[in-house]
């Protein structure tokens, strides 16, 4: 069992929602980056995605894509962002951490050693947006044979007939995208997200963890009352690039989880 699993479990079993927080390694800097991500669980972060910032993202938002530019520009690569992984590790051993980004740099350091390194460093699960199905054996597997969750994403688009193979192998949970868009362009609805969550519960017992376009602690709350839990990022990485405080950052994260968990 995971990180991941276990912290479901424990969810599960005390009748809430998840919440997961997203924000990208090294923004605005490491320093201060740490410090956030290590604020994240007492501000009520079930689980925390950390971006591995990327010269060339697909899906993310002007938001993220200039929180890639900044955490880039400061320095940070794939070595540093598992570095900040392990140094959040050396205070909290619990919370789970999921590693969210492209191939690229991952091909470029060796699926092999990546794995090694990731699992050291205390990172529990992966999000590789431009790998598919098709391209398991690529990471996806090797990753679940070295104990790590490989989480895929459904969107909107994903019909029927592509869901299952979209399923397959998936672990951890599944990560329901719920507008077509990037990150940070629209603004998702309980009222069109519940019936597909409906639609990919009836296909697995995995959780289903709802993000893109939940920005305030009412729309956490709305969607986590239709899923499984919700995922905030752009919001938060906009109060970390209009160079709010940690505690106020940390403030309106706590906001957002309460939201969740009050659904």
């Amino acid at each position: 069992m995971t990180r991941i699993d276990a912290k479901f479990a424990e969810l599960k079993a005390a009748g809430m929602k998840a919440f997961v927080s997203y924000v990208m390694a090294g923004d605005p800097d490491f320093d201060t980056s740490l410090e956030i991500v290590k604020g994240l669980p007492d501000a009520g972060v079930d689980i925390i995605e950390l971006g591995l910032p990327f010269t060339d993202p697909m899906a993310d938002g002007p938001t993220i894509q200039l929180a890639g530019q900044r955490s880039l520009e400061g320095g940070m690569t794939l070595q540093r962002t598992l570095d900040l992984a392990r140094a959040f590790r050396e205070t909290d051993d619990t919370t789970p951490i999921v590693l969210m980004g492209y191939y690229n740099p991952i091909y470029s350091r060796g699926v092999d050693k990546f794995l090694v390194d990731a699992k050291e460093a205390g990172i529990d699960g992966l999000i590789v947006v431009d790998l598919p199905p098709e391209e398991d054996s690529e990471l996806c597997i090797p990753a679940q044979a070295a104990g790590l969750n490989f989480i895929r994403l459904a969107t909107p688009t994903t019909d029927d007939k592509r869901l299952p193979r979209v399923l397959q192998n998936t672990s951890g949970f599944v990560y329901y995208v719920s507008i077509t868009g990037i990150t940070g362009a629209a603004e998702a609805e309980a009222t069109d997200v519940g019936p597909e969550v409906a639609r990919i519960k009836s296909q697995t017992d995995l959780p289903i963890i709802v993000g893109f376009g939940i920005n305030t602690p009412e729309k956490s709350r709305a969607i986590a009352s239709v899923a499984d839990g919700a995922v905030v990022g752009s919001a938060i990485v906009s109060r970390i690039a209009a160079g709010d405080s940690v505690a106020d950052i940390l403030a309106f994260v706590k906001s957002l989880a309460d939201g969740a968990h009050s659904a």
